[in-house]
């Protein structure tokens, strides 16, 4: 192999999902996601089940990435870990396992910011999915964060909207659970939406200033519209859940869409680029596609693997780093919040 060719190791244990990735240079050779079922008996998350389960994949999942990748460890270049934000128990096993193998094999540690992988993540060289160019507009949207960003380069982002309460992903999982749906909820939602009729129920949009968000009045508003029309009829959410879903849906759809109009208005930028969890609705994604003919803008999706979250974002981040030399050391410290 040419000696010129950098092979990231990327972990990305932020949440409840154990991942690790083999990049070479911004190709990705290997993808491992291992989910945890565990939590779904609770309705979320729950950050002390999530650290230990980490602590059980981590090992299978790295030696599967890296079987994948059809290279042994010796050819790693750098080890980019996710430094936060997320669970700090969580982000505590990634961290302390590259930090450890990265001294071990004597070579780079490069700390990562979760949000900013999601948005570089269209930065993965995917045969089919163009990349933007600097400088663009970036929806991040997944259960922790609803983010609009202006994107000058792969280090220089600014955060010009968020949500001051809820995310957007949040929004969809409790709105599927108020309605009776398992955990994940939100996917469910964008499932029974395709079903229904977007118009059938009227839900008002809160108003947040500027470009910033919230999702928690809705929120409230589903949840008062769901007991009263319970208490009315107890079949109410199985004779309408498609109409629900599909209400719901097209309401948080359509807060995100005027935001974004008014991102592009005020920025004059009209390259949008998606991501996050949330980003993997159909719905979103059928509207922004819309979007790109109605209003000339041009729309970039990355592949649906690349969405919720992995370690090949992770990676391609750990790339651009090394490409830079911005290297950490061994006093590198896991933070639940990050400055972006």
């Amino acid at each position: 192999m040419p000696n010129n060719d950098v092979f990231i190791l990327a972990i990305e244990s932020s949440c409840d999902d154990t991942a690790a990735a083999v990049l070479k240079n911004n190709k990705v050779l290997s993808n491992v996601v291992a989910g945890q079922k565990i939590h779904e008996e609770y309705g979320g998350v729950v950050p002390e089940l999530a650290s230990r389960a980490h602590q059980q994949n981590i090992v299978p999942v790295i030696d599967t990435a890296l079987k994948k990748a059809k290279i042994n460890k010796e050819q790693i270049s750098a080890i980019a870990f996710t430094q936060g934000p997320g669970l700090m128990g969580s982000l505590l096993v990634g961290t302390s396992f590259a930090k450890s193998l990265a001294m071990a094999l004597r070579i780079p540690l490069i700390a990562v910011n979760h949000m900013h992988a999601h948005i570089l993540a269209h930065f993965i060289d995917e045969e089919g999915f163009d990349k933007p160019q600097f400088p663009f507009i970036a929806l991040t949207i997944s259960g922790g964060h609803t983010q609009i960003v202006r994107v000058h380069s792969f280090f220089d982002m600014e955060i010009i909207g968020e949500t001051s309460d809820d995310a957007v992903g949040e929004a969809f999982d409790k709105s599927a659970k108020i309605m009776g749906l398992p955990y994940p909820g939100g996917p469910l939602i964008d499932k029974f939406a395709k079903e229904g009729n977007p118009k059938r129920f009227l839900f008002t949009k809160p108003k947040a200033p500027g470009l910033n968000f919230s999702f928690s009045g809705l929120k409230t508003q589903i949840l008062y519209f769901i007991q009263k029309n319970v208490a009315e009829n107890s079949n109410f959410i199985e004779e309408n859940k498609a109409d629900i879903c599909a209400s719901i849906q097209h309401t948080i759809i359509e807060i995100l869409m005027e935001k974004l109009k008014m991102a592009v208005n005020e920025t004059g930028l009209t390259q949008i680029a998606i991501g996050g969890g949330v980003s993997a609705n159909s719905g979103i994604r059928t509207t922004l596609k819309e979007a790109e003919r109605k209003y000339g803008w041009k729309t970039f999706i990355p592949k649906f693997e690349y969405t919720t979250d992995n370690a090949a974002m992770i990676g391609i981040v750990g790339y651009q780093k090394f490409l830079e030399q911005k290297f950490n050391d061994a006093t590198v410290v896991s933070k639940a919040r990050i400055e972006f």
